[in-house]
């Protein structure tokens, strides 16, 4: 059985409108994420990207289960010394809320250079509106 490699440049990449109202973080992310590595497509492969280009509206209406809102922190450092900063869900919502779809979708795709292009093809917004719209994105529900 040969294996078939598929030439980046004949990949059929669709544009997606994703609206995030309502939606449960986690669960939302993990569809994000098939979408963005293209593994829902046949011709999928680990080491090539397949994916389609997503964008999410209102990620401002994304909602947590449980007591989460509450306890979830976001880290990160500032690689000095006692250079660690917390901050909550909450605080993170208000400040940026488009911070925490990309930060929960790219837990969930590889931490490598194919990652990091993935990534890029994620584009997040607070409210319902977007510039994609000479693209076309056609609209889909995950729920």
């Amino acid at each position: 059985m040969k294996t078939v490699v598929i030439n980046p440049d004949t990949i059929n990449r669709k544009w997606y409108l994703v609206d995030a109202s309502d939606m449960i973080l986690g669960r939302f992310s993990s569809k994000l994420a098939t979408l963005l590595t293209g593994k829902s497509k046949t011709a999928y492969s680990p080491n090539q990207d397949h994916g389609d280009y997503v964008v999410v509206i209102n990620a401002d209406k994304i909602r947590l289960t449980g007591d989460k809102a509450d306890t979830k922190v976001y880290f990160r450092h500032s690689e000095y010394p006692s250079g660690a900063r917390y901050r909550s869900f909450k605080e993170q919502m208000a400040l940026d809320s488009t911070k925490i779809i990309v930060d929960a979708v790219w837990g969930m795709l590889p931490k490598n250079a194919l990652g990091r292009k993935i990534i890029t093809k994620l584009h997040v917004y607070g409210n319902g509106e977007h510039p994609h719209a000479a693209q076309k994105p056609e609209v889909l529900s995950l729920k």
